[in-house]
């Protein structure tokens, strides 16, 4: 009878602790969501367009790079224009994530002054926001796919694969940026300037295939230039994206963001005093 006396507490000691767990992710997931509501009404807020301004970004920077590539430059790479929205959406995810997250705390005073709010989900909200963007232009692609007579195959499943590469590669630098940016201020204006040098160093304007071979190195360091490669092969190819490439970038981000999370911890005990 001790024995089993002691087997049931044990059972109900690890049905507690895994029922805490799941309403704590629950409770996490729902406060994500909620955040993310709050973000986009206020993006918005008082706009004619709303939502709308998300896709009128892009498309004018497509307009402007494919006149200035096409007509001026004469590039002649095949369908460049749905070639060329590929890498513009999925940079300004990145680099717009990365440039409103660094400055997520500040801007969330009465959030972090809260006793128990978990600052670490301010980041993840920003990353979560500008996917809801990505996502919302992902019906323009197709149809600047279907106007550039481009079928879709089966490899269009391993889209959300590849999304979540990028959210997890976005999220691991968009976390270190927010901590960092709360007592060293310089960061967002030092991101700002590394991210635009980024957009004309990765390969959105342009074919890889452009680069000197010497070069070809560090476009291979660069994580952005694998996770855009894989988004081309599936929608213009109709390809499997390269695995090897993208288990590097996740393995990569995973360890980054780890790191990330370990530093965001220690900095967050002084959040409330820094803002």
């Amino acid at each position: 009878m001790t024995f089993s006396n002691e087997g049931s507490r044990t059972r109900m000691t690890f049905s507690n602790e895994g029922s805490s767990l799941r309403r704590r992710l629950v409770h996490g997931r729902d406060l994500i969501w909620e955040l993310v509501v709050r973000d986009l009404k206020l993006r918005y807020k008082r706009s004619y367009l709303g939502v709308a301004w998300t896709l009128v970004n892009p498309l004018l920077q497509l307009l402007v790079f494919s006149f200035v590539f096409t007509v001026i430059f004469r590039v002649e790479t095949p369908n460049f224009m749905p070639y060329l929205f590929i890498g513009i959406t999925s940079w300004n995810w990145f680099s717009g994530a990365l440039l409103e997250s660094s400055n997520s705390i500040l801007q969330n005073r009465d959030l972090i002054r809260q006793p128990g709010f978990p600052s670490a989900m301010l980041p993840n909200v920003t990353v979560a926001s500008h996917l809801i963007h990505f996502l919302l232009t992902l019906p323009i692609l197709a149809l600047l796919l279907l106007v550039s007579e481009i079928p879709a195959t089966v490899a269009i499943l391993w889209l959300p694969l590849v999304i979540l590469v990028q959210y997890t590669l976005t999220l691991s630098l968009a976390m270190f940026a927010a901590s960092l940016n709360v007592t060293f201020r310089d960061t967002q204006y030092l991101l700002g300037v590394f991210l635009m040098l980024g957009f004309f160093l990765t390969p959105i304007l342009y074919e890889l295939s452009f680069v000197p071979e010497r070069y070809l190195p560090f476009y291979r360091a660069n994580p952005m230039n694998h996770v855009i490669e894989a988004y081309r092969a599936l929608a213009l190819r109709g390809d499997m994206p390269d695995l090897w490439s993208l288990a590097l970038v996740t393995g990569g981000s995973i360890v980054q963001l780890g790191v990330s999370y370990l530093f965001f911890r220690q900095t967050s005990i002084r959040f409330a005093e820094e803002i």
